[in-house]
């Protein structure tokens, strides 16, 4: 049975509600998207709206999702829990929690009764099961609420037949239906009656913003004493019966491939051993134990072909990006002008947990389990990989340890389905750390060339050209692009997917004249993906390190200078709530410095004000960092407070010492002792975050948001201290490790 309810003209949704009749209470909702506008500016000389100012890619994913978006899955059972089907996945990010105190405002339950579930891979959801692109919390806000504000309706509904009182005249708390003169029905034995398809429901609203008690308020993270006890259960972690332990020998290059095993009948003969197979990707070894399985794998002596990027080096890397950088536009002639051209080095995503994927394959279907963030291609893939129906293909979301865009990719779920099927039994596949670093997908190296123009104290023009290590966005992301084209601005419709990510990212808060950015993709044959803040980490923190010399050109202050050109209020609010909570401008001693940077992405602002010491040349650290924040309408602030310290941690470590020197075909590095990412040491003591109350009716993206304007105050405070111009990162790029072999 289904019914249809129209939700109140403000938020401009409609919405549909499916009711599912079950002993328990289960509902599945539909949300519309909203059309956002621009916000209106002043400035001195300005700048025409980008592009990501009208419609950025969260807008876009919304568009994609909202046909599905009604296949939300909420129950209600006996004993009052509450569980939500949640279709995204949880790297870290606290998006369970944030989607929970949603589902718990709506209900008026105790957040303790809400379990959120990760769904399987659903294909009926289209678009609408991608994670990705600060996304989720602003495409589930309305979807979410109006699912659980349903649920409640219908709750109250049951309670009002049973009683025979008009529901309007009932109210709900702490999971209770409650009537006027003191009767209360706990949700759970209300779930059946709730749940019958003939039950009379008038309409369900979700709560206004003033009205939200949880939705809000700083809350801890619903799974924080599972991971800190050990409890959480990882793909890892899962009990598959008869999955047996999984490694693979890599090849020496990217993309290498096997050509021949000279020992396969000794290696096979070796303790705990039960298979070694030859996949596209390497030499798997299936053994009793991980330990027998890599001691196995280090045995084998394997011929390799070669792969598509084995003559590349990061000196060939950088000359091919720099000859690919378009010409600037905009001569000089008699103008003043500030012109920088800086270098990105290749990153790895790093994740804590790396690769892995539990896989069971038989001839006639397969079940798979990983951390996944696209999980529907996923599934497409594997099926179309093994000649398997989709409907005989499973695929499993389990919650994974940390991603920063790396899970958009599939690749060990495919390859586990690959070895699972040549040995003909489950496996359990571990990508070591050595293979993570070394074979795993990287964020791109970028060249940039930008040039501004300046007279009297006005920004005449701003051109930034961006050349990159060609992308891979064959996870679904191009799908999702093509199915909204039609609602893209003229221009970038028929552009490439590349560009028309970079054009929905990438833009200027700052009112600078002429104002234009470009990119330029190069192939390389490495494995890339998309890596956290994507293009906007690289791309807005060259331009906050050039806002900050364009400042020094015109005589101003870097904040002043800022505070000049943004374009709204809004903007100006977190650059000045750093600037006074910062104590920007006091004076340090030498070796020490302030800098001082600003970020506008996905609906959402954040300036970071950030100290750095240089005084000891080995070990540049960031003393303190300031950091204000406004997404719209923040739903878990301490949520967004462990954004903010993650983008900055990001920054600190791309921006000091962590980076990939590519050396004939594959990384040098190879664990985090020689990938330099930031240790408790390098991190400060002194962090403040604060997220501004409120400034809108829903929430922007913040996953993104943390890394671009850490690493131009990083940057730029680097700069003050050392007088130098910061133009190659990580600024610490030194090979000072022995690489493993290859």
């Amino acid at each position: 049975m289904s019914g249809q309810h129209d939700a109140t003209g403000r938020s401009r949704r409609t919405f549909l509600t499916y009711l599912v009749a079950a002993p328990t209470l289960a509902l599945v909702t539909r949300a519309g998207a909203d059309a956002l506008a621009p916000q209106a500016a002043h400035a001195v000389v300005p700048s025409l709206p980008a592009i990501a100012d009208v419609i950025d890619l969260g807008d876009l994913f919304i568009l994609a999702g909202a046909p599905t978006s009604a296949l939300l899955a909420l129950a209600v059972e006996a004993d009052g829990t509450v569980r939500f089907r949640l279709p995204r996945e949880e790297v870290g990010q606290g998006l369970t929690t944030a989607v929970a105190m949603l589902v718990a405002e709506e209900l008026d339950a105790p957040l303790a009764d809400v379990r959120v579930e990760l769904d399987d891979a659903r294909p009926e959801l289209l678009f609408n099961q991608l994670t990705g692109s600060s996304n989720s919390i602003r495409s589930l806000y309305g979807p979410v609420r109006q699912c659980a504000a349903t649920a409640r309706a219908r709750l109250v509904a049951a309670a009002a037949r049973r009683w025979s009182l008009a529901p309007a005249s009932l109210t709900t708390a702490d999971g209770a239906v409650r009537a006027p003169d003191g009767r209360t029905a706990r949700y759970g034995e209300l779930a059946a009656a709730a749940a019958a398809p003939g039950l009379v429901v008038l309409g369900a609203t979700p709560k206004k913003a003033a009205e939200h008690a949880l939705v809000g308020r700083p809350t801890s993270r619903i799974d924080a004493r599972a991971m800190v006890t050990g409890a959480q259960r990882y793909t890892l972690d899962l009990d598959v019966p008869g999955a047996k332990p999984c490694v693979v020998r890599r090849p020496p290059t990217f993309g290498g491939t096997v050509r021949s095993v000279a020992n396969l009948a000794d290696v096979r003969a070796m303790p705990g051993v039960l298979h070694v197979v030859t996949v596209p990707t390497g030499v798997a070894v299936v053994a009793e134990t991980f330990g027998q399985a890599i001691t196995a794998k280090a045995a084998l002596r394997v011929t390799w072909g070669p792969g598509p990027a084995d003559q590349l080096s990061d000196a060939q890397i950088r000359t091919r990006l720099r000859a690919a950088t378009p010409p600037l536009l905009v001569p000089p002639l008699l103008t003043p002008y500030v012109d920088a051209e800086f270098d990105f080095a290749f990153v790895s995503h790093a994740p804590m947990e790396t690769n892995c994927a539990v896989a069971d394959v038989t001839d006639d279907r397969a079940e798979i389990w990983s951390g996944l963030k696209s999980p529907i291609v996923a599934r497409q893939t594997i099926a179309a990989d093994l000649g398997l129906p989709l409907d005989k293909v499973t695929v499993h979301v389990v919650q994974a340890g940390g991603s920063f865009g790396r899970r958009l990719f599939f690749d060990a779920a495919l390859e586990a389905a690959r070895i699972s099927r040549a040995c003909r039994r489950p496996v359990r596949l571990m990508w070591t750390r050595v293979d993570d670093t070394r074979h795993g997908r990287m964020r791109p190296a970028t060249h940039h060339r930008i040039r501004a123009t300046h007279l009297l104290g006005e920004v005449l023009s701003f051109e930034h050209r961006v050349a990159a290590a060609e992308t891979d966005f064959r996870h679904g992301l191009g799908e999702i692009i093509t199915a909204t084209a039609a609602h893209l601005p003229l221009g970038i419709g028929n552009a490439t997917l590349a560009q028309t990510l970079f054009l929905t990212t990438v833009k200027s808060p700052y009112h600078f004249g002429l104002t234009t950015q470009a990119l330029t993709e190069v192939p390389t044959g490495i494995p890339t993906a998309s890596w956290r803040s994507v293009y906007s980490a690289n791309t807005r923190g060259a331009e906050e390190i050039m806002v900050d010399e364009l400042a020094a050109a015109t005589g101003k202050d870097p904040y002043r200078f800022r505070r000049t050109f943004l374009k709204t209020d809004a903007q100006r609010a977190v650059l000045d709530k750093v600037a006074t909570e910062g104590n920007w401008g006091r004076p340090m001693e030498p070796g020490r410095a302030q800098g001082i940077a600003f970020h506008e992405e996905y609906k959402s602002r954040t300036a970071c004000l950030v100290e750095i010491d240089v005084r000891d040349p080995q070990r540049a650290r960031v003393t303190k960092a300031v950091i204000a924040v406004d997404v719209g309408l923040p739903v878990n602030p301490r949520g967004l407070e462990a954004q903010m310290i993650g983008g900055l941690t990001d920054a600190i470590s791309t921006t000091l010492r962590a980076g990939l020197h590519i050396d004939k075909g594959l990384p040098l590095e190879g664990s985090y002792s020689q990938f330099h990412w930031a240790q408790q040491r390098d991190t400060p003591r002194d962090v403040r975050v604060f997220v501004l109350p409120a400034t809108g009716t829903e929430p922007g993206g913040a996953g993104e948001l943390g890394v671009p304007a850490a690493v131009g105050a990083i940057a730029n405070a680097w700069a003050r201290a050392t007088g130098s111009k910061p133009r190659s990162f990580p600024l610490d790029f030194d090979v000072d490790f022995t690489p493993y072999p290859r």
